[in-house]
């Protein structure tokens, strides 16, 4: 069986609460609709550095707007704690303010990583890459920084295996002695959450991970009439301006 990686996480709050600590948490996040509930929901918990590093996003006019996005977002959530106004949040003043901490912008490290493996579907081998690639970063950071816990944003996604992000972040946190936080953000209606809150703040939502090369399969399938695939343009309240 499967570990139930949500309520592992649960435990783990659990714990801390019973211990009154709160910890500092860097969060690797891919981007604002999906960090927008994640950060509701453990900024209450946890001092939170967002950390973004996605080399995945190819296109530097798509990555710059991605930031922008993370960054308005942040903003807003800071302004709530410091007016102490939870208007519309599941949030109680217990919210702590959040910090980001931005990588270098480097495309060409996810391309090289990835040559060889540029027609894997999406999920398949390149994302695997990517996943390791961009949660070794977060640990080594963490690490630098002293971070209590790291963890990732990326378990939200319905379309990403929660087991496999999990499995690449311990063996991170292993490499670099800090301990990744599990995760499986879409339970308890984390998904559906990111999306009313992305519809709240207007927020842009995506319609492709991010390289060039799901951003072909995304195009593929909207000319092949796929319409099963779950995509930013397809949610309500989305935002397509890139």
């Amino acid at each position: 069986m499967n570990p139930n990686y949500s309520k592992l996480l649960e435990k783990e709050i659990q714990k801390l609460q019973e211990n009154g600590v709160k910890p500092k948490l860097l969060l690797h996040s891919c981007c604002a609709p999906c960090s927008s509930y994640v950060l509701e929901y453990l900024r209450e918990f946890f001092r939170i550095t967002v950390f973004y590093y996605n080399p995945n996003i190819t296109e530097e006019r798509e990555y710059e707007y991605r930031l922008l996005e993370e960054k308005r977002l942040i903003a807003e959530y800071n302004r709530q704690v410091e007016m102490q106004d939870f208007s519309c949040m599941n949030t109680t003043a217990g919210a702590m303010k959040i910090g980001i901490l931005e990588a270098p912008y480097d495309p060409e490290r996810f391309l090289t990583a990835v040559r060889g493996y540029e027609d894997c579907p999406e999920g398949g081998d390149r994302c695997a890459i990517c996943f390791a690639m961009r949660l070794e970063a977060a640990a080594k950071a963490a690490s630098k920084g002293g971070f209590d816990f790291f963890t990732t944003t990326l378990t939200i996604s319905p379309l990403k295996n929660a087991e496999r992000l999990n499995e690449i972040g311990k063996r991170a946190g292993e490499k670099y002695g800090v301990a990744f936080l599990p995760s499986d953000f879409k339970k308890k209606n984390g998904y559906k959450r990111s999306i009313e809150l992305s519809r709240q703040f207007g927020l842009y939502r995506q319609d492709f991970c991010g390289c060039t090369f799901s951003k072909k399969q995304r195009q593929s399938d909207t000319l092949g009439g796929n319409s099963g695939k779950i995509s930013g343009s397809d949610l309500p309240g989305s935002r397509k301006g890139v």
